[in-house]
């Protein structure tokens, strides 16, 4: 009934000192009284383990088996099980007897054992959502710092380079993208890629106004309708981007080469599999398939 971890251990009586006593001089020691025969003993127990590995080595947790450990049982003057007593600094400084709820028991623990630091976050991750957040210029500065330690690192090479776009630098983001060399970052460097041939297509283009206005005047025009959803697309306005497409396909499918349906799979690898636009859009463009 033992995990395998540092911090759970079982305690004798010929090692008992040591393994409590001296050590809750360096950390503080909570120690499980427990039977064979008691069933609340073992419900309670994978509760104090779990509990124990949340403190990542600033708990331990000593098990005394009392059927065995008659001399620790009489030195304390353990009368119920479970009962479990919490050591510090060489003495028992709280406890409880009988099962408690997890919430009673971290509470007990609280004033006297520090809970570690978070972890700090991956920066690659950390980057990943301040770019989802539009903070666009936070995560560069995140992602230089991660380069600067790692400099073939592709998630961050291509997310890098969508940052570098999207403050209009499209021929160094270009040149980013080209020395990517792995090949586990296909639709991440797909996505960027078509991100930036929409940056530069719009660069082309007329204004939204203008598009908007001959729309108005004549909402079959296709050259603007497509027009218009790459101004979008430049503009991370991708709900509308993609309504506009998948319209313009179903009403043209054929026009300029079928340019509607390719840029929907563009627009797929640039927002990537788990955004939930991708999912609903490609469930419309099937349907409008077959």
């Amino acid at each position: 009934m033992n995990p395998a971890t540092p911090y759970v251990f079982d305690a004798t009586a010929a090692d008992f000192d040591q393994s409590v006593i001296q050590n809750s001089f360096h950390k503080p020691v909570l120690v499980d009284f427990w039977a064979e025969w008691c069933a609340p003993c073992k419900a309670l127990m994978p509760l104090l383990a779990q509990i124990t590995e949340s403190y990542q080595g600033e708990l331990l947790l000593a098990k005394v088996n009392c059927d065995i450990e008659q001399d620790i049982v009489a030195r304390f003057g353990i009368r119920s099980l479970p009962t479990v007593v919490l050591f510090k600094d060489g003495q028992p400084v709280d406890g409880f007897a009988g099962a408690q709820p997890e919430s009673a028991i971290r509470a007990l623990l609280e004033p006297h054992v520090q809970m570690p630091p978070p972890a700090a976050a991956d920066p690659l991750e950390q980057a990943q959502a301040l770019f989802a957040e539009g903070r666009f210029s936070e995560a560069e500065n995140t992602l230089k710092a991660l380069l600067t330690e790692d400099n073939s690192n592709a998630g961050a090479l291509i997310l890098y380079a969508r940052c570098l776009a999207e403050r209009g630098e499209l021929g160094e983001a270009q040149a980013v993208l080209d020395a990517v060399r792995s090949d586990e970052h296909k639709a991440a460097l797909a996505g960027a890629k078509a991100q930036l041939t929409f940056l530069r297509q719009a660069a082309s283009l007329p204004e939204v106004a203008d598009l908007k206005a001959r729309l108005a005047q004549n909402a079959e025009d296709d050259e603007a309708a497509y027009q218009l959803c790459i101004q979008q697309l430049s503009r991370q306005q991708y709900e509308a981007a993609l309504e506009g497409l998948l319209k313009l396909f179903k009403r043209n499918r054929g026009y300029d080469s079928g340019i509607a349906h390719k840029t929907l799979l563009q627009v797929f690898d640039l927002l990537g599999n788990d955004h939930p636009l991708v999912g609903t859009y490609r469930r419309k463009l099937f349907a409008a398939l077959y």
